[in-house]
């Protein structure tokens, strides 16, 4: 395979989506328990509270079973760890490491970011989604986690999420150790009706991936009926916003599900500045309305599905390090559809043009897009403390 060449789509896979919450945490400690051979962790932010420091003490009993464990964080939203909390890893045998900017100080981060939130086992499980490591994507303290999914994948892909996890390792490290798990499986016996086609797409503007930005494009040009998308931070950028506008020119019906309150204080008003050209577009719009919405994955003709990591903003697009997959199953399509319909009848309100209409008036819209012209700047230069739980 040629240097950043896309992965080859792989058939012997099964797939299952992942709730966030209690149902994530208790599938990610499964899998550490079930590890026989290497463990892969590679997300944005770890955090030393109670999650945190659950799925610490997992991975330091799997290293007492000998079990080689490798986490990369990145070095900004994660750099603030107790030291402590770093030592009691890496005494229990745990290669751990922080994906390192160009320049920082306390205020900026000048480069790519590692935005990925993945867990590889034995390459055979791979855990792929929007979810971090800490309380506020559990169910913990009386408090309801932030929306959010993942898919539990069991099968090829996984080895090539493995070899793509070490690859970044060794270029975060300039390290040459290859790992690979010593355990070998067999996937040939998967039923033919579970089977799922999956493509593991990446982003990493500076190596020339623009897998996952290419995918959504791709997604919106084939799709004949419909197109749901779910999606924090939710700031298009002109070229998918062309793509959108001519999907639903040709008659394809586009739902974006965005939220109804964000973490990232400029986010929601710089959202709400696209509503007005959303809804010319004939592109329905619904608010999440019980907590923060913060996972990114959309469905098309209920065939097809990408979920991962990746934001549908320029801080994505040309900053950060992004994985997904889209799992091609029409029984795992439907699952997310049905899952996402539910999501709107049960916990969201629509955006109607006569609804956004009566909330406008000059302040707010001037704010709105004050709002959304930071932003753009701001996501295609640098990446600011504001942005830490993105």
């Amino acid at each position: 395979m040629k240097k950043n060449a896309p992965f080859a789509p792989t058939k012997l896979n099964t797939a299952k989506l992942i709730n966030g919450g209690k149902m994530y945490f208790d599938t990610v400690i499964d899998l550490i328990r079930n590890a026989k051979s290497i463990i892969f962790l590679q997300t944005y932010i770890l955090k030393d509270d109670e999650t945190g420091k659950m799925i610490a003490d997992e991975l330091k009993c799997a290293a007492k079973r000998n079990v080689n464990v490798y986490i990369l964080l990145d070095g900004f939203a994660s750099g603030n760890l107790q030291q402590s909390f770093i030592n009691d890893l890496t005494s229990a045998g745990i290669e751990l490491l922080f994906f390192k900017p160009i320049f920082k100080n306390n205020h900026i981060y000048f480069s790519r970011r590692l935005h990925h939130k993945i867990i590889v086992v034995d390459g055979k499980f791979t855990l792929i989604g929007g979810l971090n490591i800490a309380n506020r994507y559990n169910e913990i303290n009386n408090l309801k986690a932030w929306l959010d999914f993942a898919v539990l994948i069991e099968g090829e892909s996984s080895f090539q999420v493995e070899n793509y996890c070490n690859q970044v390792r060794l270029k975060t490290t300039n390290k040459k150790d290859e790992i690979k798990t010593n355990v070998e499986f067999d996937f040939n016996d998967i039923p033919l009706e579970d089977q799922c086609t999956i493509k593991i797409r990446r982003n990493d503007w500076l190596m020339h991936l623009n897998e996952i930005s290419s995918n959504y494009i791709e997604l919106l040009r084939n799709s004949k009926n419909e197109i749901l998308i779910l999606c924090s931070y939710f700031i298009p950028g002109n070229v998918l916003r062309r793509s959108m506008a001519n999907a639903s020119r040709r008659g394809v019906k586009i739902t974006v599900i965005t939220a109804s309150q964000s973490d990232v204080p400029l986010t929601k008003p710089a959202e709400r500045w696209l509503y007005d050209w959303l809804l010319r577009n004939n592109i329905k719009i619904y608010e999440y309305q019980n907590n923060v919405l913060h996972g990114k994955l959309a469905v098309s003709d209920q065939t097809a599905v990408t979920i991962g990591s990746y934001n549908i903003n320029n801080l994505s697009t040309y900053v950060c390090l992004e994985l997904n997959a889209e799992i091609i199953n029409v029984s795992f399509a439907k699952n997310v559809q049905n899952t996402l319909q539910n999501i709107i009848e049960k916990e969201c309100i629509e955006v109607s043009s006569i609804s956004h209409h009566h909330q406008k008036n000059m302040l707010n819209q001037f704010f709105r897009w004050c709002s959304y012209q930071t932003l753009r700047f701001v996501l295609l230069i640098f990446t600011f403390n504001l942005k830490r739980e993105n």
